[in-house]
């Protein structure tokens, strides 16, 4: 459900980010600031996203049948 829903927060926020800016005239490296932000910016959050489903979400498990000891 958490992977989900970091999904869903990423396709809203390109959304966001690209569409939402495509009416900016701001250039950065001579890009417009709606391609940066649609792409780098999207980027960014993507591993920030999976650095916190890491943190928070995924557990550790033992891949063999038997459980390990301390």
């Amino acid at each position: 459900a958490a992977t989900g829903l970091a999904l869903a927060a990423l396709i809203a926020l390109w959304c966001l980010l690209g569409f939402g800016l495509a009416d900016s005239r701001v250039m950065i490296f001579g890009l417009p600031l709606w391609a940066l932000a649609g792409t780098l910016g999207i980027w960014l959050l993507a591993i920030l996203l999976t650095a916190m489903l890491l943190k928070f979400v995924f557990k550790d498990m033992s891949l063999s049948g038997t459980k390990e000891k301390d």
